[in-house]
């Protein structure tokens, strides 16, 4: 009954307080490890011995890695091998030099300055990547890069745990004999991948969610014993599971079914790393605790902002990077308790460096504030960019906008022979292209006499590309009115964008997701068994029917009560011309 009470504490503590840090700014990771300080040894004392806790907590770990190893597909993985094995060890040995630098400063032995060097050159995986996909930053560079210099630190666990027995005095266990775990690893790799997809193509024949759900739950937990049982990590028992699933036609059902409890053992995770921190230290020793914490995170962002500028990288993305990744990591907590245990460290000192872990995860959400902060700072401090010098000759056609849209019209020019000038207001996006071969220049073609430069008089095509709306609204009104010889070729974002470009007189402009949804429409018509001819039919026939349907609405686009009611109207117009359209191929079907 108390573990009960104590469990509902927890979930009631994490629905108070974790939204009110994340609608802060400041994290959910936060929010949990304030929940844990709160209400254990150290706050309410709700909880008393949060070591219990941790043993069932770190399974939100274990299951991260299982879904952080089903994104891993082997190709994926030896796409980014330089990534996780040239960036990831350099920042793995290059920080834990500098930290067991300072730690013999401090006065440790050579064996623990190393040791401790390597444990705090580990990062949060637990929280630097949730946060950065909370951020939406995992698809940027720094974010790939920070998952891939994650991934190679996950992978350095397993020879640290085996190493640290050697540097200690304690008694050797299977850890001291990796070959064991080795040999382990390899045959689970070869044999696992069957059995797996055996075991899953029978529990998907009972078409039972819950038995699904089970399954995956017994292969995450069952190859973490098993790789245990062989003196190796059970995170990396997880993730070689998710490794071998990553191909697997149940990924996607895998992961779904994974979510739920890895969301809330991780949250459960991290309350209990707020609940072991030792804050009686923070109080006997504040000035000490804070200095060992603010070290820490200035050493970590110094040495890898300076490593990742050297292996080359703009500065803004190797701070981004660098504060991402300043802080310790909860691998910290397994590994200081290994090296106490094998008495590479005191039981102070193990105490005192797990509060200092814990207080940098703590304020890693601060980081990335200051980060955003910096970041928009000296943005405004950046000299503004002058636009390019445009080409003397003129072109048969310009693009407005080289994004998504405009680079696919380019490259059908280019491999016509059609010549083109190639405008877009996003400085970055010009040097991308210009990387890949493409000649773009950095100019906006809202701005007439850019237009004059780009020598849109001679041209007989204008393709308006621009991905802003009242931007692409601006060009298109220029366009018309000083270069009205020229035809526009316009790229709509949505309904109200068409209707604007429509009153502008410019008729030959097509929604950006128009044709793509149409084709899904027809494949999904198709899947249904509907004739591929008449699929086609009622696809064409939706087509027209939306055209004239908006060039209707378009004198009424202002006023909401008249646009839904001819959004009604248009409904059920639009289904009686799709029967009307079916019963005529039908006849025509039985009459051929």
């Amino acid at each position: 009954m108390q573990s009960l009470t104590t469990f509902a504490a927890l979930l009631l503590a994490s629905v108070l307080f974790v939204p009110l840090f994340k609608r802060a700014g400041l994290g959910t990771v936060l929010g949990y490890l304030a929940v844990g300080v709160l209400i254990g040894p150290s706050g309410i004392k709700l909880v008393r011995d949060p070591d219990n806790l941790m043993h069932t907590a770190e399974l939100g770990v274990i299951m991260l890695l299982f879904v952080i190893g089903l994104e891993l597909k082997p190709s994926r993985l030896w796409a980014l091998r330089r990534s996780v094995f040239g960036l990831g060890a350099l920042q793995l040995f290059g920080v834990a030099a500098a930290l067991a630098g300072a730690g013999r400063y401090l006065g440790l032995s050579m064996s623990a300055a190393v040791v401790v060097g390597i444990i705090l050159a580990l990062s949060s995986t637990a929280f630097v990547l949730p946060t950065l996909a909370e951020r939406r930053e995992l698809s940027t560079r720094h974010g790939r890069e920070a998952f891939a210099i994650l991934l190679f630190q996950d992978l350095s666990v397993i020879p640290l745990l085996a190493l640290i027995p050697l540097f200690g005095t304690g008694k050797p266990t299977a850890l001291t004999h990796p070959g064991v775990g080795l040999v382990l690893l390899v045959v689970v790799a070869f044999v696992g991948r069957p059995l797996l997809d055996a075991l899953f193509r029978h529990v998907a024949r009972v078409n039972s969610r819950e038995m699904f759900t089970a399954a995956a739950l017994v292969t995450v937990l069952g190859l973490a014993l098993l790789m245990q049982a062989g003196g190796l990590s059970m995170s990396l028992g997880a993730f070689v599971a998710g490794v071998l699933l990553a191909d697997s036609e149940f990924r996607h059902e895998l992961e779904a079914s994974i979510a739920p409890f890895q969301g809330l053992l991780l949250g459960l995770f991290f309350m209990a790393v707020g609940m072991s921190t030792n804050l009686r230290l923070l109080v006997d020793q504040p000035l000490q605790i804070l200095g060992l914490t603010l070290g820490l995170i200035f050493i970590k962002f110094i040495v890898l902002f300076a490593l990742r500028r050297i292996v080359g990288g703009p500065a803004p993305e190797a701070r981004s990077l660098a504060l991402a990744l300043a802080q310790g990591g909860e691998f910290a907590f397994v590994l200081f308790d290994a090296a106490q245990s094998f008495r590479v460290l005191g039981e102070v000192q193990a105490d005192r460096l797990t509060l200092v872990v814990a207080l940098s995860m703590a304020v890693s959400p601060l980081l990335l504030l200051l980060g955003d902060w910096i970041a928009r700072a000296t943005q405004s401090k950046e000299p503004v960019r002058d636009y390019d010098d445009l080409p003397a000759h003129s072109s048969e056609v310009v693009i407005a906008g080289f994004g998504r849209v405009g680079q696919i019209v380019g490259r059908l020019l280019l491999a016509r022979g059609v010549s083109f000038t190639a405008l877009d207001a996003d400085a970055g996006q010009v040097d991308t292209m210009r990387r890949f071969g493409l000649k773009v220049f950095y100019g906006d073609a809202a701005h007439l006499d850019l237009l004059h430069a780009a020598q849109l008089d001679k041209a007989k095509v204008f393709v308006l590309a621009i991905d802003d709306v009242e931007a692409s609204l601006r060009t298109a009104e220029l366009v018309r009115k000083h270069f009205p010889h020229v035809q526009i070729v316009a790229r709509a974002r949505n309904r109200f964008h068409a209707g604007r470009l429509m009153d502008l007189g410019i008729e030959r402009q097509i929604r950006e997701t128009l044709p793509a949804s149409l084709e899904m429409a027809r494949w999904t018509l198709e899947l249904l068994h509907e004739p591929p001819a008449l699929a086609e039919q009622l696809v064409n026939r939706f087509a027209r029917h939306d055209a004239e349907v908006l060039a209707r609405q378009q004198a009424i686009s202002f006023d909401e009560s008249k646009l839904i009611q001819s959004a009604l109207e248009a409904r059920e117009e639009l289904a009686q011309v799709l029967e009307e359209a079916r019963v005529a191929f039908t006849r025509k079907g039985r009459g051929g």
